[in-house]
């Protein structure tokens, strides 16, 4: 629900290996170890909790790809978990950005394509009613909105794994930043979801 005159949150939402990779060493794609943590129950029921709010998602060109091609047909699959069907319906219906110089067409439901920089964007969004602005699982908009100090929060689902090799998200060269951790859930399989909030001077 949206609280009249509240600042819209901007979310950055990514799920980590124990040694900082968004990616194993296979290449963007290499994401297998991810998979026995994000369908635990309660890493289930934290994806809701986050995404409930919000009213906007950011999203790269792969992720974008990569979410319709299998997300949208969910909504209506009655064998699916019933938090996966309210996910897909949530997404299916929310505003979807996404940031793209190449991609010419924006084929699902609620999305446009800009070429744009994110916290310029984001910037633009925040002037506008809405909820929280989520970042889902995109690491290079989290990164360029951790360059610009336009992040409010850190939703990182930390896994279990030493993935070896891959992408980070906390590549050398970012600001320096504080956070504070305002929750703390640990799943069936070990992972942890936390939530850091952004710690700016007055």
């Amino acid at each position: 629900m949206t609280i009249p005159g509240k600042p819209r949150t901007v979310i950055g939402n990514i799920s980590l290996s124990l040694d900082g990779r968004v990616t194993g060493p296979g290449g963007e794609y290499d994401m297998s170890w991810i998979v026995p943590h994000a369908i635990t129950n309660a890493a289930r029921d934290h994806l809701i909790s986050v995404t409930k709010p919000a009213t906007t998602v950011l999203l790269g060109k792969n992720n974008y790809m990569g979410f319709g091609s299998y997300w949208p047909k969910v909504a209506e699959d009655e064998s699916a978990d019933a938090r996966d069907r309210a996910f897909s319906k949530w997404l299916n219906s929310v505003e979807k950005i996404v940031f793209s110089s190449t991609l010419r067409e924006a084929t699902w439901e609620n999305s446009r394509i800009v070429d744009a920089n994110p916290a310029t964007v984001v910037a633009e969004l925040q002037k506008q009613p809405g909820g929280d602005i989520l970042v889902l699982a995109s690491s290079s908009i989290i990164r360029s909105l951790l360059r610009s100090d336009a992040l409010d929060r850190l939703s990182i689902t930390l896994c279990p794994e030493v993935a070896g090799g891959g992408a980070r998200l906390f590549e050398d060269g970012l600001p320096a930043s504080s956070w504070t951790l305002s929750l703390s859930t640990a799943t069936e399989s070990g992972a942890l979801c936390l939530h850091y909030n952004r710690v700016r001077k007055e």
